[in-house]
C-alpha cells in the first residue's frame, strides 16, 4: 500500500512538473541572447521540405528547444556544480584550477609555419623599411599559472611555439614570459574567469616592452587608479557555466599628465578617454578597454614624452596595455586586422611619421586568429 502511494505521488509530481515546464516554455518570452554564455541563442528554424528530408530541421528544432528550455541557466549551473563537486577537473576544455581559477587549455597549434611566413613577408615589405618593427607573443594563464592547474593536467608549452615564430619570422622579439613569471606573486596577472590578462598583467607586459625599446616606464603609483567593475565574469566563465563563481575586479589607470584625443575611424566618434565605462554595466566588461572592437583607432597624446608614432597591430590583449603605451607616443594607430581591410602597410606608407610597429597577439588564439593572417 505504501509503495503504491509513493508511486502515485511521484507520478503526480512528475506530471505536474512536465506540465508546468511545458506551459512555461509556451508562455515565457524567448531570449535572443544569453548573457551568461555570451552568445546568441538558436532561433526557431524555418520550415522547408529540403530541411525536413535531410533531417536538418529536426536537429534545429532540438537545438532551439535546448536553448530555450525554462530555467535553463539554473539547470546548467546545477549540472556544472555537481560535476565539480564529484571531482571533475576539466569542463569544455577549461581546467578547474586552484584558488578559483578557470584556466583555458592549450592545444598544440597547427598553423605555426604559415603564421611565421606571413609575419616574415610582412616584415620584409618595402613600406616598413626604416621602421622599428617588433613582435610580442603573450603567454596565457596556462603557462604562467602552472601552479594553479589541477594535478597531472596536460598542457603543451606555449613558449616553444613563440620561440619558433620569433626565429622564423625574423621580427625583433619582445618576450614578456619571464617578466610574467617574475611578477607572478606581485599581483593578479590574469582574470580568474576570463582568458585575458588583467590590467596589472598588461602593465608587466608593458615593462618588457619598455626594456626592449629603452623607454623609462611610468610608475603605477603615479597614475590615477579606479575600479571599473568588481563583478566581471568573462569568456571562460561562460564556457564552464559555474554560476557560483565570484566575479573579477577590473582596474583601470589614468595618467593625469596625458592629454588624449581618441578617434574611432568606423564610427567617426571622438573622445578624450581610452575607456568606455558603459561596458562596466554589461556582460562583456573587458570591452570597456578601447570601446570594444574597431578596425582602426587613432590616439593622439599632446603631452607625450616624444614625437614618436606607433602602429599597433593586435588582438584584444593589447587593449589594456595601450593606456600605458600612450605616454610614450604622440600618436598610436591601433589596427584590428580582422576588420581593417585596407592593409596596415599601405596605411604606414601614407603616414611617414610612423616610427615604430608592434605586432601583439596572445599565444592561445594566435593559431586561429584571422587578424594575424591579414596584417599586410
Amino acid at each position: 500500500m505504501r509503495e503504491n502511494t509513493i508511486h502515485t505521488v511521484t507520478s503526480v509530481f512528475l506530471t505536474v512538473a512536465v506540465l508546468v515546464l511545458s506551459v512555461s516554455f509556451l508562455l515565457l518570452k524567448k531570449q535572443d541572447f544569453s548573457e551568461s554564455e555570451n552568445r546568441y541563442l538558436e532561433p526557431f528554424p524555418v520550415f522547408t521540405w529540403e530541411s525536413v528530408k535531410s533531417g536538418q530541421y529536426m536537429e534545429d528544432i532540438n537545438s532551439y528547444l535546448c536553448d530555450h528550455f525554462p530555467l535553463r541557466d539554473f539547470f546548467i549551473g546545477v549540472k556544472t556544480k555537481t560535476e565539480i563537486t564529484l571531482g571533475k577537473k576539466e569542463i569544455n576544455q577549461i581546467f578547474i584550477g586552484k584558488d578559483g581559477y578557470l584556466i583555458e587549455n592549450y592545444q598544440k597549434p597547427v598553423n605555426t609555419d604559415q603564421i611565421s611566413q606571413t609575419l616574415k613577408k610582412f616584415g620584409e615589405k618595402e613600406e616598413l623599411k626604416g621602421k622599428e618593427l617588433h613582435l610580442m607573443l603573450v603567454p596565457t594563464a596556462i603557462y604562467t599559472y602552472k601552479n594553479k592547474l589541477p594535478e597531472f593536467a596536460p598542457a603543451a608549452d606555449q613558449m616553444d611555439t613563440a620561440r619558433k615564430i620569433y626565429q622564423d619570422s625574423g621580427l625583433l622579439p619582445i618576450d614578456c614570459s619571464q617578466d610574467l613569471l617574475t611578477h607572478e606573486k606581485d599581483g593578479q596577472l590574469y582574470y580568474r574567469t576570463d582568458h585575458h590578462w588583467t590590467t596589472y598583467g598588461a602593465y608587466v607586459g608593458y615593462l618588457a616592452f619598455c626594456r626592449e625599446k629603452g623607454f623609462t616606464p611610468i610608475d603605477l603609483d603615479g597614475l590615477e587608479k579606479e575600479i571599473a567593475a568588481d563583478d566581471f565574469c568573462g569568456t571562460i566563465y561562460s564556457k564552464v557555466n559555474d554560476y557560483s563563481q565570484k566575479g573579477d575586479v577590473i582596474t583601470i589607470y589614468r595618467n593625469p599628465s596625458d592629454k588624449l584625443t581618441v578617434f574611432y575611424e568606423d564610427t567617426k566618434e571622438t573622445t578624450d578617454s581610452l575607456y568606455n565605462l558603459e561596458y562596466a554595466g554589461k556582460k562583456d566588461k573587458y570591452s570597456l578597454f578601447l570601446n570594444n572592437l574597431h578596425p582602426l583607432i587613432e590616439i593622439t597624446n599632446e603631452n607625450a614624452e616624444s614625437d614618436r608614432e606607433l602602429a599597433l597591430i593586435k588582438d584584444s590583449y593589447a587593449n589594456s596595455m595601450v593606456p600605458f603605451l600612450a605616454h610614450h607616443y604622440k600618436k598610436i594607430y591601433v589596427f584590428d586586422t580582422r576588420y581593417y581591410k585596407l592593409g596596415p602597410s599601405s596605411f604606414i606608407k601614407g603616414h611617414e611619421g610612423v616610427t615604430d610597429v608592434l605586432v601583439l597577439y596572445n599565444l592561445n588564439t594566435v593559431d586561429t586568429d584571422l587578424g594575424i593572417r591579414g596584417i599586410y
